[in-house]
């Protein structure tokens, strides 16, 4: 027992030993030639004298301690970690990289010199004399420098100064600097600083014509304040709207979140006149604004914060001036919103008032609602979870009848609502691979009695019961053997899952038309839940006998020694045992398919087809062309029937990416109105790679179907080293092209 305390001793010992070790052999310089980093050159030789301590490597070696690595033709190197080195120099620190034919660099200090070098990292790259540097502070002073962001040895666009200051990433300075353009003088700065990369202060200017606004000229200063604040200032001229302008503001706090701010203010000369050519409806005012605010923050540990803040003028302010915000959300809410998550709980805190009277809307004054997670009961089979929820909640409805609509609104009715929800599983396997799910639940539900014009429900209680069984089990099968180079198939697995779903709720002691409908069913494109508490629309809640069908199927096989789908289709059906009033046997059949014949082909396929009256209720097809760098083709189909929602779609888009040289690309897009056989947009970009800037010229034209076609004529550009988009954007929303 005596011994005990002796042997750890030694254990701490060791341990503590093997760290440093460990430690050293981080920092321990490592020298060798050329040939073991780089194959075919010529073998490289070191010496070293012992009794001066000084080390020689010739024929090309490297020397490497940490992230800093050195290579050269030839470097010798003293006691005091410092090495000279001579001849194609190079050493690569902390992501830079610095040229140069002869390198002074002291491994200890990390302090580097030079008589002549090169430097670059995008987006920023230099040339000069008389460098002198800390790699570890990263900050570097030289004389004779050329500055610039043209990753070109003959640049067309760069900066020579008598003295330059570098801070990769952060910025640069310079002193009696002179701008070049394709080699001639245009201007000259006795003193010039400027930060660098994607957080440097910039102008962007977008010039156009549109036949709503006349000539239009968009500016937008971008600035940055450290690494914690950003922002913009817009100033935009339409001839035929008038002037706007307005901040964007963001801030990054750290713990107490990200706030972003954004104010547009535009005095409109003709505030009716709509972008559709049609007239706005109401009195729409001449002074139009738009306020945004948004915030997120995690405080403390799980709890979490977020609010919006969207107020507008009028209900088409996005629309006349922000299509691309119009079109993510054309009616945007205000919220704020706690949330606080354990392992086994969640209680959520939720209030939107309304702030524009124009759109419909149900005020949440506030909604608290505490979730139970699916947690087993102490040892038992026996599985938990639960909804519970209270709040006070007023409906709007946006009076759109006649020409000029009630700004305010109707105020249709208010109450409060408070609900509870608790439901038992006992999920068991059979037979090592069948999952059954029995699950029983129960739902209380108040309501007060209803206030306003709308509201006739007399304080009330529903209750709910509901039960069912769900199983499901996966199956798969490998076929290592199977090959085929068509469909880039090198051996295949079959993943099979199918499931069966059977929900039962009686009748509610209180129907659905006998409370208010704050959280009530509205249209949709997908099948909703059956299943509580999946299912949320807690007013329109009513009796259910139903069987869902599920089955999913994926192929997978390995291309580039990467597991991919090459097809994934998932399939539901519901079986009505017994229809409400209104419904049909059996529910749409939804289909969802992902087909990935090759890396650079995928085909997408949703679809709902109403198996009762044999007819196809939508359908959403797109098929993607990726096959090289040069060109891609994306062909979309949309499709809804009259009927299912709204008055239906028909709409086929296409958009097609050429790149015709290095220099020169041409996108096209265009979207194809099929119901009524009307070309409904159409996109054409040029775009031109100017080595240090891009740029692209937009034709655009809008035909919605009423009123006169909509011209837009646009050109935009961006210093590649602080882009005005970031990759893709253009893509995605083409709009930004055009400044919306």
């Amino acid at each position: 027992m005596r011994k005990y305390p002796v042997i750890c001793l030694l254990m701490l010992c060791a341990a503590c030993g093997l760290r440093s070790a460990r430690g050293q052999e981080a920092d321990r310089i490592v020298q060798g030639p050329l040939s073991e980093l780089i194959s075919g050159v010529p073998e490289g030789v070191w010496s070293h004298n012992f009794f001066s301590g000084i080390s020689v490597g010739t024929n090309g070696v490297y020397v490497r301690r940490g992230d800093t690595l050195l290579m050269a033709q030839q470097v010798v190197m003293g006691t005091n970690d410092e090495v000279e080195a001579d001849g194609h120099v190079r050493i690569e620190s902390s992501g830079a990289l610095w040229l140069g034919e002869h390198i002074t660099y002291n491994f200890a200090t990390h302090q580097m010199r030079s008589e002549q070098f090169r430097t670059g990292k995008t987006p920023v790259f230099a040339s000069g004399s008389s460098l002198q540097g800390n790699v570890t502070n990263q900050t570097y002073t030289a004389r004779k420098v050329v500055v610039t962001t043209d990753d070109f040895s003959d640049p067309t666009f760069e900066f020579r100064a008598a003295k330059v200051v570098i801070v990769p990433k952060k910025y640069v300075e310079m002193w009696h600097a002179t701008l070049y353009v394709e080699g001639v003088p245009v201007f000259y700065f006795p003193y010039y600083r400027r930060n660098i990369g994607y957080r440097a202060n910039n102008f962007d200017f977008m010039p156009g014509d549109r036949s709503l606004y006349g000539p239009y000229l968009l500016t937008t200063y971008r600035w940055f304040a450290g690494d914690n604040a950003d922002g913009k200032i817009h100033l935009d001229f339409r001839a035929r709207r008038g002037v706007g302008l307005g901040p964007d503001v963001n801030l990054q706090m750290g713990q107490w979140g990200d706030l972003g701010l954004k104010y547009y203010y535009t005095h409109d000369d003709r505030p009716n006149l709509g972008t559709n050519g049609l007239p706005n409806f109401g009195n729409v005012p001449e002074n139009r604004q738009r306020f945004y605010v948004g915030y997120q923050a995690t405080p403390a540990t799980n709890f979490n914060v977020k609010a919006l803040v969207n107020y507008q003028t009028d209900p088409f302010v996005l629309h006349d001036f922000f299509e691309n915000d119009y079109q993510a959300n054309p009616q945007p809410n205000t919220l704020v919103e706690a949330n606080q998550h354990w392992d086994n709980w969640s209680l959520d805190a939720l209030t939107t008032p309304r702030v524009n009277s124009f759109f419909n809307q149900i005020e949440r004054l506030p909604d608290v609602k505490l979730t139970g997670f699916r947690q087993q009961i102490l040892d038992s089979p026996l599985y938990y979870d639960s909804e519970s929820s209270f709040g006070y909640y007023r409906s709007f409805i946006a009076d759109t009848n006649g020409a000029y609509p009630n700004p305010d609104g109707i105020y249709a009715s208010s109450a409060a609502r408070g609900d509870t929800y608790h439901e038992l599983l006992v999920p068991w396997t059979f037979f090592n691979f069948l999952n059954v799910t029995p699950h029983l639940g129960g739902r209380i539900t108040y309501y007060s009695s209803e206030s306003a014009a709308a509201g006739t429900n007399d304080e009330t209680y529903r209750e709910v019961f509901d039960t069912g069984i769900g199983t499901s089990f996966k199956a798969s099968r490998v076929w290592s053997g199977a090959t085929n180079s068509l469909m880039q198939v090198d051996g295949l697995r079959h993943v099979f899952e199918p499931s069966i779903n059977y929900v039962y709720v009686p009748r509610p002691s209180t129907p659905p038309n006998q409370l208010p409908q704050f959280d009530s069913d509205l249209p949709s494109l997908m099948l909703l839940p059956v299943q509580f508490p999946d299912y949320n629309n807690i007013d329109s809640i009513d009796s259910e006998n139903v069987i869902r069908f599920g089955v999913r199927n994926t192929l997978q096989t390995k291309r580039d020694g990467v597991i991919d789908n090459l097809v994934d289709w998932n399939m539901l059906l519901d079986w009505r045992l017994r229809p409400d009033r209104g419904q049909n046997t059996f529910n749409d059949l939804y289909s969802k398919l992902v087909f990935k014949p090759r890396v650079w082909l995928s085909l997408e396929s949703q679809l709902r087809y109403d198996i009762n009256d044999s007819q196809l209720n939508m359908a959403f097809h797109q098929l993607i062309f990726a096959p090289n760098d040069r060109w891609s083709w994306g062909l979309g189909h949309w499709y809804l029937h009259g009927g299912f929602v709204g008055n239906g779609a028909n709409y086929i888009t296409s958009t097609m990416f050429y790149r015709v040289s290095d220099n020169w690309g041409l996108r096209t897009t265009h979207d194809f109105d099929a119901q009524s056989g009307r070309l409904q947009q159409q996109f054409y970009t040029l775009y031109r790679d100017l080595r240090s800037w891009t740029a692209a010229l937009t034709f655009r034209v809008i035909d919605n179907g009423i009123g006169p076609q909509d011209f837009t004529v646009a050109f935009a550009f961006s210093l590649k080293a602080s882009p005005q988009m970031r990759v893709g954007d253009d893509t995605v929303s083409p709009d930004h092209l055009v400044g919306e």
